[in-house]
């Protein structure tokens, strides 16, 4: 039975305000407040909270038949706490439904699994985490910033336990291959990949609206018989994209979530089925291993990094930026570790690019790349500074290794700990079950 798999992203991406050079030194506040507060609070109300919404009326008109898939940055998930609670609320209640499954990503939605593989895993650990605490589950699928994948990434995803990954179905990449099945990671044969279907997830989420378009208005019965009509035998659709497209990219006055509402009873009369991303790779076998040696990405055209780091000046940023990487690393200032978060943030070198793209760039406050560039170096300098007080350069990189490898054993202890907390817990609460059916069973006679 041919199933179709549908995953939203939610990411909002932090302002950094105007930041002179004199600035260093003596301001070590990063942010436009104001933007950032009116940005969440827009696409919020515009795209979020009727998005979520129509999500939750297609699990429950369905009968629980449509399911989804979401994964929300750290960084998101701070920002939607504080400026944006009722979209947790709406988050919390589609978790309720049992038919949405949340994955596991970079806590900043940041290039770290370009960098620091220490710094990666550690963010993935801290977003995966701080999902298990609000939605009851740890991530078993992983997705990384803007589906970047390669065979050494796809390595380290599978050494931290995940079952899948989803990344793009980029033609440079698949060849003559088609993205409707599982396929594997080529240094971990365990980790499944789900590959994104680029023409049908940018019908909707790009060109919907778009009046020019050849095939608008498009309706969910003429969608869905495009997938009907495939191959019989590729049985898996992956159609990826941001949330933000249902409200932002396609406005509501589109009629985009009425297309979306009609699309589970377009496809239970073809026969198409909804499936998490775990349900997929539980049911279906790989076909194939994937070969990625560079890094591909959902972005422009040509699916790769260029994007963040195709000149020199994105690159003179990332290399300063992850230069500090392990005296963060090891760092416990809690505004050091937010600005690193915020900091590493992909959009922040988005901005730079000098690429000419199909897809217009809305740089804030910036009047160029290099513009962009000059602030974040400014800010850039002053963080690091503030690194290096903590731990000054004169720390060589003998004695920083000693106090990582300190951290990393104590990391190990620590988690040895909780598992046999964990099994002791367990034990436990057997035995106070049983001793309460004997309990029970005497009362009775």
């Amino acid at each position: 039975m041919r199933t179709i798999c549908l995953y939203f992203e939610i990411h909002q991406l932090i302002h950094l305000k105007r930041y002179r050079f004199f600035d260093i030194g003596t301001d070590h506040y990063y942010y436009d407040d104001y933007a950032n507060e009116t940005g969440i609070g827009e696409v919020a109300e515009r795209s979020y909270i009727p998005a979520l919404n129509t999500l939750i009326d297609m699990v429950k008109s369905s009968g629980g038949a449509f399911k989804v898939a979401l994964s929300i940055s750290g960084v998101a998930l701070e920002q939607l706490e504080i400026h944006a609670p009722a979209v947790i609320d709406l988050l919390l209640q589609l978790s309720e439904t049992g038919c949405c499954e949340f994955l596991a990503e970079p806590y900043s939605h940041g290039l770290s699994s370009l960098a620091n593989e220490e710094c990666f895993k550690e963010e993935v650990l801290r977003q995966s985490s701080k999902m298990k605490q609000l939605f009851g589950k740890t991530p078993k699928v992983f997705r990384n910033s803007s589906l970047i994948y390669s065979d050494e990434i796809g390595g380290v995803v599978a050494s931290m336990g995940f079952k899948g990954m989803l990344t793009e179905g980029a033609k440079h990449v698949l060849g003559w291959k088609s993205p409707h099945y599982v396929y594997h990671c080529s240094q971990a044969p365990s980790l499944k990949l789900l590959l994104r279907d680029v023409k049908l997830s940018d019908d909707i989420s790009l060109r919907f609206s778009n009046s020019e378009w050849s095939d608008y208005p498009l309706f969910a019965d003429k969608y869905i018989g495009w997938i009907a009509a495939l191959p019989e035998e590729e049985q898996v659709i992956n159609l990826f994209m941001e949330l933000s497209a249902l409200g932002m990219a396609q406005p509501l006055s589109s009629n985009i979530l009425e297309f979306f509402k009609a699309l589970p009873a377009c496809a239970k009369e073809r026969g198409i089925t909804f499936s998490t991303p775990t349900e997929v790779i539980g049911k279906l076998k790989s076909v194939s291993q994937v070969d990625a040696i560079y890094p591909i990405s959902w972005v422009d055209e040509e699916r790769d990094t260029s994007s963040w780091l195709g000149n020199s000046m994105q690159r003179e940023a990332f290399n300063k930026l992850y230069s500090v990487a392990e005296r963060v690393h090891i760092c416990d200032d809690r505004h050091i570790k937010q600005d690193w978060d915020y900091l590493q943030a992909s959009n922040n070198f988005r901005f730079m690019t000098t690429k000419n793209s199909a897809i217009s760039i809305n740089r804030g406050i910036y009047e160029s790349a290099y513009d962009a560039f000059t602030n974040y170096m400014n800010i850039l300098g002053d963080f690091i500074k503030r690194v290096e007080y903590l731990y000054p350069l004169d720390i060589d990189d003998e004695e920083l290794n000693s106090l990582l490898t300190t951290i990393h054993n104590q990391a190990h202890e620590i988690e040895a700990l909780q598992t046999q907390v964990q099994k002791l817990q367990t034990k436990l609460d057997k035995n106070k079950k049983t001793t309460s059916k004997k309990t029970q069973t005497k009362s009775n006679v």
